[in-house]
C-alpha cells in the first residue's frame, strides 16, 4: 500500500475515534442522569449499551467507558474495536476486576479475554450486531458479511467475556446525577407561577 493511502486510512480511523470519544462522554452522561434504559430502547439503532467502570493501569483511579454488548448464556460479551489503543482494553487486561452498568442494574463482574476458540468469530458478530449504527460506521454488515471477511475486517478487535458475579447499591452507580430532573422541574415551575412584572411604558 503507498504511503499516501495509509496515512488517509490512519486519519480516517483517528478521526472515526475522536467521533467516539465524545459520543461515550455524551453516553456516560445520560447514564449518570438516570436514562440508561432509555438509551437501550432502540437497539437497532443505537446499539445495545453498558458502561465499564474499570481501574486505571498506571493511576489507579476509577475509569468508566460505554460500550456495545450482547448477552449470551448469561455473560456479557463486548469488543475492543480499535484494538490495543483501546486504555479500556489495557486496564482490564490488567485488572480483571471491573463493575457494569446495565438497563436492569448494576453488577460486579469478572471480565477475561476470548482470544482464541471455534465460537469467538460467532460472538465477535454478536457484538457488532449489537451495535447498531457503529459497526456500519465502520463498514460492516454483520448481518451480511462472510466469516472470512470478518475475520479479516476485525482481526485487531479483543473480545471480552465479562461473568457477573453480585448485584451493587449504593452511590457511585447509574443514574447519580438523576436529582437534576426533581430540580429542573421545580425551577421551571417557580418560574411558571412566579407573575411577571409589567414592564412600564
Amino acid at each position: 500500500m503507498k504511503e499516501g493511502a495509509m496515512k488517509s486510512i490512519q486519519s480516517s480511523e483517528e478521526k472515526f475515534r475522536q467521533g467516539f470519544k465524545y459520543f461515550n462522554k455524551l453516553m456516560l452522561l445520560m447514564w449518570r442522569l438516570g436514562l440508561g434504559s432509555w438509551i437501550n430502547l432502540f437497539p437497532d439503532v443505537v446499539g445495545r449499551i453498558m458502561v465499564i467502570t474499570h481501574t486505571g493501569r498506571k493511576s489507579g483511579l476509577r475509569r468508566q467507558t460505554p460500550v456495545n454488548y450482547a448477552m449470551v448464556g448469561g455473560d456479557l460479551f463486548c469488543v475492543a474495536g480499535f484494538g490495543s489503543i483501546s486504555d479500556w482494553y489495557h486496564n482490564l487486561a490488567t485488572n480483571s476486576e471491573v463493575e457494569v452498568w446495565l438497563p436492569n442494574g448494576w453488577w460486579s463482574g469478572l471480565a477475561e479475554e476470548v482470544k482464541t476458540g471455534e465460537l469467538r468469530l460467532p460472538l465477535v458478530r454478536q457484538v457488532l450486531v449489537a451495535s447498531g449504527f457503529a459497526a456500519r460506521v465502520a463498514g460492516i454488515n454483520p448481518r451480511s458479511i462472510s466469516d472470512e471477511a470478518l475475520a479479516k475486517a476485525t482481526a485487531n478487535y479483543h473480545l471480552f467475556r465479562i461473568r457477573l458475579v453480585t448485584p451493587r447499591t449504593g452511590s457511585g452507580g447509574p443514574g447519580d446525577l438523576a436529582w437534576v430532573w426533581p430540580l429542573t422541574t421545580l425551577i421551571l415551575s417557580l418560574m411558571l407561577l412566579t407573575p411577571r412584572r409589567k414592564m412600564k411604558r
